[in-house]
């Protein structure tokens, strides 16, 4: 639900938190290239930036996949809320990092503005227990997001450091795909306890799984091990299965890399479902054969 429409001489807690995000877009288009330029040129000048913890988090795990489309969102998803289900005692947040099409507001059922606290920070949005941030909820659903790289750099610096994230013991972070700015720039900047790759058996997926790895390796990031996703498709009517993205690609290339399965997860209609009505599959149809093994969901073990 939306919030209502501040008083007449003061500024909503949406707009001012759209403020805080867009700043940057005021240079005017004359001048903009060459200011980009300039702070590009310091930000390359000062070295690699000194990573420092985000206050509050004990944890983070990053969710990332060399392509769009294998269903990284919707394993980050699961992965948080897997976390928070395997001990309640744990306090899990989701960090949706993916600044040109944010998706974790719809597939946790989340709608609404930020409030912000006395501090100016922006209090995330909460369901099924997990604290949830995305910049899906500064923007209207429909608008698109026309920004350069530093500018969606700097929201993502202001999701990581100007939000009130409490005390959590993980923060789940759902990463763009691909390994361009922002992959770099979180994995700079924080420090990162493991980092997990999903990907279909496709080759040409494979293709970029395997870069995405390496990235990580580069930046000294640990990688947690591999999900395969879209494994398989069984016909709901005559068992028969179909290996529609290839066999096993992905645990190929885990050995390959020396890397861990953490999960292989079948093309099932129910898990795409209960992500589009917001009732993710970890919750919804916690007993379902369509989920993750639990034991491959135990990344904590691997994180601590």
């Amino acid at each position: 639900m939306r919030m209502e429409k501040a008083p007449t001489g003061r500024r909503s807690t949406a707009d001012s938190a759209r403020t805080s995000l867009c700043e940057n877009c005021s240079i005017s288009s004359s001048s903009g290239d060459e200011a980009l330029r300039d702070k590009r040129a310091r930000i390359l000048s000062r070295g690699l930036p000194k990573q420092k913890p985000i206050e509050g988090v004990k944890q983070v795990v990053v969710v990332a996949s060399g392509k769009g489309g294998v269903g990284k969102s919707t394993t980050a998803v699961n992965i948080a809320l897997a976390l928070a289900a395997n001990d309640s005692a744990k306090e899990v947040g989701l960090l949706d990092a993916d600044i040109y099409g944010p998706s974790i507001p719809k597939m946790m059922n989340l709608k609404g503005n930020p409030e912000l606290t006395p501090k100016n920070l922006m209090r995330p949005l909460k369901n099924y227990g997990i604290a949830c941030m995305s910049m899906g909820f500064l923007i209207e659903e429909t608008a698109p997001v026309v920004w350069r790289g530093l500018m969606v750099m700097s929201a993502v610096e202001k999701l990581l450091r100007q939000v009130d994230w409490g005390q959590l013991d993980y923060l789940v972070i759902d990463m763009p795909p691909g390994t361009g700015d922002v992959q770099l720039s979180v994995s700079q900047n924080i420090p990162i306890a493991g980092a997990v790759i999903v990907s279909t058996p496709q080759d040409v997926a494979l293709l970029d799984a395997h870069k995405g790895a390496e990235m990580f390796r580069k930046v000294h990031v640990p990688v947690l091990g591999l999900v395969q996703n879209m494994s398989v498709f069984q016909c709901p009517k005559c068992k028969h299965e179909t290996h529609i993205f290839g066999t096993d690609g992905v645990r190929d290339l885990a050995k390959t890399l020396g890397l861990d399965i953490l999960g292989d997860v079948p093309l099932h209609i129910n898990i795409r479902e209960t992500c589009d009505s917001g009732q993710p599959v970890v919750i919804s149809q916690p007993q379902s054969d369509a989920i993750l093994e639990a034991e491959n969901m135990q990344l904590a073990s691997h994180a601590v």
